[in-house]
């Protein structure tokens, strides 16, 4: 899809307030227009044209905004912040995932499909934007040089997971997997739909185990929003005016 009478214009989504709040101030002429339950502020951010706008939570909400999104607001790109919790044994609470894919750990149609695969589409994993993907990771180890980054698979599922059995099995499972979450994937199939470049960053804020659960608000409040809103000022710094 593309626009030719205006300025391309990026999207900005979050699964929670806090996670997004750091951005919302910093926009400029910012105005708000409620679609489907949802606000979505558009203005500007360092100098480019932005819809910010809460996802909700799990993969139905995550679907509908991306729809909205693209269908009324006509984004031509998507950037999606937020957190997760670290399954692969090499990443740690404070690190920085970017997904390079990203895979419905829950969907399950066998035996008419195979495990994880979306019916009719012929694939179980959808592929971030390379270009976007990278340019985040080279803006995270500018602004957080301190913070460790890893970009590979991130799955999605509507469950929080927070008990390490939960945890243990999906790292048998899918043993690439470098952190779960609830939104990334289904706005992946539908940005694959649409031809819609779409790129997810993802603050890691536990462990996905029994302590994920006491570990969580504390943390987004007081540390991955203030990533999130750094993210994403340099990510739109290096992009072209």
């Amino acid at each position: 899809m593309h626009r030719s009478d205006s300025v391309a214009r990026l999207a900005l989504v979050g699964a929670m307030q806090e996670e997004l709040s750091a951005v919302l101030a910093l926009m400029q002429d910012a105005s708000c227009e409620t679609v489907a339950g949802r606000q979505f502020w558009r203005g500007q951010l360092n100098g480019h044209a932005v819809v910010a706008v809460l996802s909700g939570i799990g993969k139905v909400a995550a679907a509908m905004t991306a729809t909205v999104l693209i269908e009324k607001f006509q984004v031509e790109r998507i950037l999606f912040t937020g957190v997760a919790g670290g399954l692969a044994a090499h990443v740690r609470v404070g690190d920085v995932v970017v997904a390079s894919e990203l895979l419905q750990h829950d969907m399950d149609a066998s035996p008419l499909f195979p495990q994880y695969e979306v019916p009719l589409s012929g694939r179980a994993r959808f592929e971030a934007d390379p270009v976007m993907t990278q340019v985040l990771i080279e803006s995270v180890q500018q602004v957080l040089p301190q913070v460790q980054v890893h970009a590979g698979l991130v799955i999605s599922g509507d469950q929080f997971v927070s008990s390490a059995s939960e945890s243990r099995r999906l790292q048998m499972e899918i043993a690439d997997a470098l952190a779960v979450e609830m939104e990334g994937a289904a706005l992946a199939q539908v940005c694959r739909d649409y031809g819609i470049p779409l790129a997810v960053v993802r603050t890691l804020s536990d462990r996905a185990d029994d302590d994920a659960h006491t570990d969580f608000s504390k943390f987004v409040k007081d540390v991955a929003s203030h990533y999130s809103v750094a993210i994403v000022c340099e990510f739109l710094r290096r992009q072209a005016t």
